[in-house]
């Protein structure tokens, strides 16, 4: 067995089977032995941090092939947020399965009905937010992409208001910091502080602790863009 990232030596679970697995099969196949994969495949019902990558690149793939071409400056761009958010050694070997991700028709639809099914809100939520990160800092995002991680965010089942929010915290509009309370400027002050103790709940980086840390890092850096939000309305209105 050739070597590869810790996050599948820990296990994989339900991504072993359904679609996801089907497309897994081949991107493993690259340079791990079949016989190697009986011992990663636990079929644990719950989503271990293996589900959770795999899930992210299938993803990432499939938003790369939106426009039908597949850039070398897209690559580059991906590797550089897959380094910052997991290393450099494990975003290498992340990159090889992503390249024969690229390679696959990926049944976006079934795909995305199979990580719904099976991974709970908050990490659906980290998953749409990681997805948001890469697919849109560059400043450089074709229309067909943005329907993509839009159609993708619909699938995945996350709410109108919790799209927003994820998109303002990468595109800051005028009123950016309301959009990420999902309020807006006529809410009241008292309202807006429900609203950010709603958010900061559901968004707390603890909910996908189980995940590992490196998961938990970057889903604080969405908390952070929350408080940034809140301390900037907070600012503008005199709120104390």
């Amino acid at each position: 067995m050739k070597k590869f990232g810790k996050w599948i030596g820990a296990g994989l679970g339900w991504t072993i089977g359904g679609p996801i697995g089907a497309i897994l099969g081949f991107a493993l196949g690259s340079f791990v032995d079949a016989s190697d994969l009986e011992r990663f495949d636990n079929r644990s019902p719950d989503t271990t941090t293996g589900d959770f990558v795999v899930s992210l690149l299938v993803l990432i793939a499939s938003i790369m092939k939106a426009d039908r071409k597949v850039l070398k400056s897209e690559l580059v761009y991906v590797k550089a947020n897959l380094i910052r958010l997991f290393g450099k050694e494990e975003s290498n070997e992340m990159l090889r399965i992503l390249r024969d991700l690229l390679k696959q028709d990926i049944p976006l639809k079934d795909v995305t009905m199979q990580i719904r099914a099976r991974m709970d809100y908050a990490s659906r939520l980290q998953l749409m937010h990681l997805l948001m990160g890469i697919a849109l800092s560059d400043g450089n995002v074709s229309e067909s992409e943005i329907i993509q991680v839009e159609r993708i965010g619909l699938d995945l089942g996350i709410s109108q208001s919790d799209m927003s929010s994820l998109r303002n915290m990468f595109e800051k509009s005028d009123d950016w910091a309301y959009q990420v309370l999902e309020v807006n400027r006529n809410t009241s002050n008292e309202d807006i502080k429900k609203a950010y103790r709603q958010l900061a709940l559901k968004n707390h980086p603890d909910k996908v602790a189980y995940l590992g840390e490196e998961i938990r890092k970057s889903a604080q850096e969405k908390f952070q863009k929350i408080n940034e939000a809140y301390e900037s309305i907070k600012k503008e209105r005199g709120i104390v």
